[in-house]
């Protein structure tokens, strides 16, 4: 009997979107694949093709550091910054989702505030915290002087900072992505887990950890990727809030400006790369986990 194949037919439009599906690709990690090309040139190479030489000259000028800016001040305060507010963000998201999971009086309304600030106008959110945190200032300064603490007054400068304006207009972006991420995790879970362990004398901390916990912890690790990757490269929400020091990225766009060779491109490679290597320890941990659950 003779074998008869049949060829399945592309559905007709198939290469056209495919070819703008690959156009959008290109667009979108075109340019991140140039700068890192380019951060490799050589010690004649310029900011533009052709290549001169291929070489990790401009890492260690890098290393060495730019000008007045010190690159690895700004790169430990994105890092910490990052950690506060991917555990804030784990923390917070996990709290929510669990309240959530009951009827709360003003629920809803404080969800959909919650959730307002991904389409506020980052920039708007940045210049209102920073207006804030400087009137707090103004209501510090008075109440020390009234209360005659000339040195205090004196040595204070103002409550904006890394871990006070800054953490909190990071957490207007994060949060709000943790909790969307928890609320769709809590609306899946089954509550027949709970049920049989409350059955079996298992407290309701015990509960949490030794049932609820293991089920959630890859979304959790989720959760956190979020919230370390969009606090390490934002920029919008900090540049009005983030007091009399700069994190990394605003360093590097200021550095824009007033460097001209590829040591810049090669500060832009490495803080890509270091999302990606967070990205992959999220991806690994949650498989790990996972497989631990299994």
């Amino acid at each position: 009997m003779a074998h008869v194949s049949y060829a399945r037919k592309k559905p007709a439009g198939f290469w056209g979107l495919l070819a703008v599906f690959a156009a959008f690709v290109l667009f979108l990690y075109g340019p991140m694949i140039t700068i890192f090309i380019l951060s490799f040139q050589g010690p004649e190479g310029g900011l533009t093709f052709p290549l001169r030489g291929m070489s990790l000259h401009w890492f260690y000028k890098l290393a060495e550091g730019l000008g007045v800016v010190d690159i690895g001040a700004a790169f430990k305060r994105s890092l910490l910054l990052g950690a506060v507010v991917m555990t804030l963000t784990m923390l917070m998201s996990v709290l929510a989702g669990l309240a959530f999971r009951k009827k709360l009086r003003g629920g809803d309304a404080l969800f959909y505030v919650t959730v307002a600030s991904l389409i506020m106008p980052s920039i708007i959110v940045s210049l209102g915290i920073g207006l804030q945190f400087r009137l707090m200032d103004s209501g510090i300064k008075s109440l020390l002087d009234i209360a005659g603490m000339t040195e205090t007054l004196e040595s204070f400068g103002t409550s904006l900072g890394l871990f006070t304006s800054a953490m909190g207009a990071h957490l207007t972006w994060t949060l709000p992505f943790g909790l969307l991420i928890m609320f769709a995790v809590f609306n899946r879970f089954n509550p027949a887990y709970e049920e049989a362990a409350q059955d079996l004398g298992a407290t309701p901390w015990q509960t949490f950890k030794h049932v609820v916990f293991p089920l959630i912890a890859p979304s959790v690790v989720g959760v956190g990727m979020f919230g370390f990757t969009l606090s390490w490269d934002e920029i919008a929400r900090t540049s009005q809030a983030i007091g009399d020091v700069n994190t990394l990225p605003l360093e590097l766009q200021g550095l824009t400006t007033t460097v001209t060779n590829p040591a810049i491109y090669a500060l832009g490679s490495v803080t890509t790369l270091i999302s990606f290597a967070v990205i992959g320890v999220a991806l690994a941990t949650g498989a790990w986990l996972r497989r631990r659950r299994g």
